[in-house]
């Protein structure tokens, strides 16, 4: 087996002091774990060295470069990454690749020289879910012992060794003293669009809540007749609700043309246009929002940016967004 290593920072490449920046190279964190040599031959390519909080779509576009490149002789590959954003980088590499091998994203909560890292079991780890034989083609996320599916991880602690989760439907699989166990089929849930160009978005997310005001909202866009985003999402309350004020924002950005996904706030549970009046589900349904499902706003935003690109000059024909395909493999409460 041959497994190409694409390195791009985070805190498993970390190194102590006050900074804690990104130092060590791929080939060292290979050389952390005992024994890893007898699981497979090894390449190492060195994409970016960044924290996690510090990926840009740009490199986000060199990291889905490496893959590719990687995948014509490679049986799997391990991508190390800061865990701030894995959770973002691997979605975005599952919905925008058709790789004919397993990918899995792997890092650290603990610095490579600190007692205790978790930096080479999870290394380790990852490394045996790309050469197992019952794991197919798709990106994955493997931490301490879980092989989470990309499309449903997110990251729910931010210092817990235990740090991703993928709520409602848990982890593909985890790893126990006697190898592998598998929970559900280990593949890719996210639905890919393998045709798209470079992905680059401007996309904030705008948050919701008690007296939460439109002209937050109209501050971020700027001049409807020229905004500076591409689109929004709005993180709603319950099953997908705004403030008055908000849905007010939200009906003049629509009316100029800019998408707005609605995801919710909530930890698990999809949207459902459920309320009426202003502010409400059915109220912003009737304007024309996209609806996020049970994706997290973050993931939304992820997936907008995948289907702004698929539309207008791309594959969605003259809409601004392929509202098809972002819709399309979104969970949502049975009518």
């Amino acid at each position: 087996m041959h497994v190409t290593v694409l390195s791009t920072g985070g805190t498993i490449a970390s190194t102590g002091g006050e900074s804690k920046t990104p130092t060590k190279a791929g080939e060292e964190l290979i050389d952390a774990v005992p024994g890893l040599s007898e699981l497979a031959s090894f390449a190492v390519e060195r994409v970016a060295s960044v924290s996690g909080f510090d990926v840009t779509w740009e490199r986000a576009a060199a990291l889905r470069e490496a893959a590719e490149r990687a995948a014509e002789d490679a049986d799997g590959i391990v991508v190390t990454h800061g865990t701030d954003t894995m959770a973002e980088s691997a979605y975005l590499l599952d919905l925008t690749t058709a790789l004919d091998v397993p990918v899995a994203f792997t890092g650290a909560q603990r610095p490579f020289d600190q007692v205790g890292t978790d930096g080479p079991p999870n290394l380790l780890s990852a490394v045996r879910t790309v050469t197992h034989e019952r794991v197919d083609a798709g990106t994955y996320l493997v931490f301490d012992d879980e092989v989470h599916a990309a499309r449903d991880v997110v990251k729910r602690h931010t210092s817990a060794l235990s740090t991703f989760d993928s709520p409602e439907r848990g982890p593909v699989g985890e790893f126990t003293p006697l190898g592998l166990r598998l929970f559900r089929e280990p593949r890719s849930y996210s639905g890919s669009a393998p045709e798209v160009g470079s992905v680059e978005a401007e996309i904030p997310v705008v948050t919701t809540g008690l007296g939460a005001s439109g002209d937050t909202l109209r501050r971020v866009v700027g001049d409807v007749a020229d905004p500076a985003v591409d689109g929004v999402v709005v993180a709603g309350t319950g099953l997908g609700n705004t403030t008055g004020s908000l849905c007010a924002a939200i009906e003049e950005l629509l009316a100029a043309g800019v998408p707005v996904v609605v995801a919710s706030r909530c930890h698990e549970g999809a949207t459902a246009p459920l309320y009426g009046g202003d502010g409400g589900g059915t109220t912003l349904d009737e304007l024309g929002v996209l609806w996020g499902g049970d994706l997290p706003a973050w993931k939304a935003r992820i997936k907008l940016a995948v289907a702004l690109e698929r539309g207008a000059g791309g594959t969605g024909g003259d809409d601004a967004v392929d509202a098809e395909f972002f819709e399309a493999g979104l969970r949502e409460p049975s009518a």
